[in-house]
């Protein structure tokens, strides 16, 4: 093609050339004619028609013979038009053998290929590979936001959050997991594809995966066992998801909380590098639990939440910075019945939301829970009784959040933070999502604003 291009180049510029020679040997020939025909013109345009009606010359070879000097008379010029006359025709008949020949092209392709190697070639410096160790896969992976969900019986999944569609309040939701009969999703989170992704276990170890390592499946689909992707031991399982943070200036600690109301705080280095097997993120007691991590700056205020409805607020700083596999200190003084839920890190210009079993939440401001110190009793949440549920989640949000919540049925619902009403702290709060007979909400995760938002209705499963 390169080629083809060029060679029609060049016969243009052949052929506008031989327009014009052709015009000048006429001049020549007739030059005494050529003369007398300007010499008699009243001005230039006016020689320049008289010209092209007399020899039947173009306009382009009119404003050739008039722009041509004196000097072109002698006899060697006049030889020298006529040689460069034959010279132009033999090329624009070559041009055009060219165009008509695609065996010449490849003539020409493949001779200036060898003049190029003749003039340029040099040892190679590079080399060449073919080994596919030495491919970087991650580079070919598509860089997406997703969600990565887990259920009650270690079933694990990604999905494009471009799947759900943000809903009103009290909607009932689209169908996000086909639950084998009694396994429900307990933990979403969202992150990219790319991102590095640390699986903290009930039994305190922690695990770490790539996002694209963790394989998509359809809405419908239950995943894929963690145990799979995982060296589980028998009994433990996945209770909290996090990407390891990016910015190590603004998060520079994790934060570990347990449902008997122990609380760790641990530096991010210590979590760079983790092998296959995982490593020990907390020493436990023996019927304790993790329930929450999160990344923090190491002056953060933090939030616990209990199932019975109380919260405590602390300052960070009033927890000391220990090793990966120490055991942590009280968080909130908790009644034997009871056991913590979840835990929020507060930023400024952020409110708190809250979600209880049978689908009530509300959003308060977190000034509405008066600073305590660490290992208080709390105090009271909202107004938590049969209607509403137990407390399922604490979560720190901004108007410009979406709230994903999760049923134990595998129903997902989509809304905006704004949507839901601002009351006061110890109210019971409104309906966010119509659960069916007696389903429970299992998982509440937070997601950016989607402007696209639209309403749905649940897609049933036959």
């Amino acid at each position: 093609e390169v080629v083809q291009r060029r060679t029609r180049y060049l016969l243009s510029k052949a052929e506008e050339r031989q327009e014009v020679v052709k015009g000048l040997v006429i001049a020549q020939a007739n030059i005494d004619e050529v003369i007398a025909i300007i010499k008699k013109s009243k001005e230039t345009q006016e020689a320049k028609i008289n010209l092209m009606n007399r020899f039947l010359l173009t306009e382009r070879q009119a404003i050739a013979i008039l722009d041509m000097k004196l000097a072109r008379l002698t006899s060697l010029e006049v030889d020298k038009l006529n040689l460069e006359l034959e010279e132009i025709t033999k090329a624009v008949e070559d041009y055009k053998d060219i165009l008509s020949k695609p065996e010449r092209v490849m003539s020409i392709i493949r001779e200036e290929l060898i003049e190029i190697k003749r003039v340029y070639a040099r040892p190679r410096k590079s080399e060449i590979s073919f080994d596919p160790a030495e491919i970087d896969y991650e580079d070919l992976i598509v860089r997406e936001d997703v969600a990565i969900t887990m259920t009650y019986q270690g079933y694990i999944k990604r999905l494009p959050l471009t799947e759900y569609r943000a809903q009103g309040r009290g909607g009932v939701g689209v169908t996000a997991h086909k639950a084998k009969e009694e396994d429900f999703i307990t933990t979403v989170t969202i992150c990219s594809t790319h991102d590095d992704i640390l699986f903290f276990t009930n039994k305190g170890k922690v695990y770490r995966l790539k996002g694209y390592e963790i394989p998509e499946a359809p809405k419908n689909s239950k995943g894929k066992a963690s145990i799979n992707l995982l060296p589980l031991f028998e009994g433990e399982k996945v209770t909290a998801i996090l990407p390891v943070p990016q910015n190590k200036e603004d998060y520079s600690h994790l934060i570990m909380a347990t449902q008997n109301g122990i609380i760790k705080k641990t530096s991010v280095e210590e979590f760079v590098r983790i092998n296959a097997n995982g490593k020990i993120a907390i020493t436990l007691q023996e019927d304790d639990e993790l329930i929450a991590v999160d990344a923090t700056s190491g002056k953060d205020e933090i939030m616990i939440a209990s199932s019975a409805g109380k919260c405590i607020r602390f300052n960070e700083e009033n927890i000391r910075s220990v090793g990966r596999t120490a055991m942590g200190v009280k968080s909130m003084k908790i009644e034997k019945c009871d056991k913590i839920v979840d835990m929020a890190i507060l930023k400024e210009g952020f409110e708190l939301i809250t979600v209880s079993e049978k689908g009530y939440g509300k959003r308060s401001d977190p000034e509405d829970y008066r600073l305590q110190g660490r290992a208080g009793k709390g105090i009271k949440a909202g107004n938590f009784n049969e209607q509403t549920g137990k407390l399922i989640a604490l979560k720190q949000v901004s108007e410009e959040n979406d709230i994903i919540i999760i049923s134990d049925a595998g129903i997902m619902i989509r809304i905006r933070a704004a949507e839901i009403s601002k009351i006061g702290r110890s109210t019971k709060g409104v309906r966010l999502m119509r659960l069916r007979d007696e389903g429970k909400v299992a998982a509440v995760a937070l997601t950016p604003h989607d402007e696209s938002a639209e309403f749905s209705e649940v897609i049933e499963e036959e």
